[in-house]
């Protein structure tokens, strides 16, 4: 049982979470739900699209604008409630490193702190333990928030990621979190080469093999667009072969832009393994 804040999924359940960024400077967007009620119409879209998860941004990953934490929380507190008040169904996750944004969205109705930077405020894990929300560990090879990878070099890259991740987790267990409501993410392209973040994709089944559900986050990112030469808004094809590949390998929460064909691979994936039945069956039997 995976259990997401007031929501809980089986083991088999595959899970789509789709990215709303409420930045002006977005990597993929560019900013496209900067305006709350063009973020709102795209938390609309992509509920109706299947996703089970919305990942709320209030800081582009990598270098860019600076926001500090006032920001960010005027950035993401009032929208995480207005998204509850909407879909109490749907589990609000935030991308945060700090605890005092956890704290404020947890406020609002968050289920979920996606910590994209490894415990960069250890005191986000402690939030997630009073609220009850669940969280996201992450290996970024040490890397400070924002900070881009520049040759980065690890002995073995995927025991690397599972060193640092279960350490995380086992932590965030200790302060009082739910074992049932810790995953562990190897953070492509995070403290990563293109080199790195295929390793990982290639031997996911060794953090899967841990035991704590993993979550990956492969959606347009440089590793698909450096391994096909592709830009950024021609990496789906990439992306969707990275998903497919890590969801057959045991990955359970998949974060990306483009939600109802993750969601269509996601299902076609589990209907192979056995865990979904097809929608319908016709073919031969009329």
């Amino acid at each position: 049982m995976l259990k997401l804040g007031r929501h809980e999924f089986s083991d088999t359940a595959l899970l789509v979470m789709a990215i709303v960024n409420r930045t002006r400077d977005s990597f993929y967007d560019r900013g496209a739900t900067w305006d709350e009620e063009r973020a709102l119409a795209r938390v609309r879209q992509v509920v109706a699209e299947g996703a089970d998860i919305v990942d709320v941004g209030g800081v582009k990953a990598g270098p860019g604008e600076e926001v500090d934490a006032a920001e960010e929380v005027r950035r993401t507190a009032g929208f995480v409630a207005k998204v509850r008040a909407e879909h109490p169904r749907v589990v609000i996750s935030v991308d945060t490193w700090r605890a005092e944004v956890g704290r404020a969205v947890c406020e609002e109705g968050a289920d979920l702190l996606n910590d994209a930077w490894g415990g960069h405020d250890p005191a986000l894990a402690e939030v997630a333990a009073e609220y009850g929300a669940a969280l996201v560990c992450t290996h970024t090879g040490g890397l400070a928030p924002r900070t881009p990878p520049h040759r980065m070099s690890y002995d073995d890259v995927v025991l690397s990621a599972i060193h640092d991740t279960v350490a995380l987790a086992e932590r965030a267990v200790s302060l009082g979190v739910d074992p049932q409501s810790v995953l562990i993410d190897p953070a492509h392209d995070f403290g990563k080469n293109t080199w790195h973040s295929l390793e990982v994709t290639r031997r996911l089944g060794e953090m899967t093999a841990t035991g704590w559900p993993v979550l990956v986050s492969l959606s347009n990112k440089d590793f698909v667009g450096e391994t096909l030469d592709l830009p950024v808004g021609e990496r789906l094809s990439g992306t969707l072969a990275a998903t497919a590949v890590s969801a057959w390998l045991g990955a359970r929460v998949f974060r990306a832009h483009q939600a109802r064909e993750t969601r269509e691979v996601l299902d076609m994936v589990a209907s192979i393994k056995g865990d979904r039945p097809p929608a319908k069956v016709v073919r031969g039997l009329a």
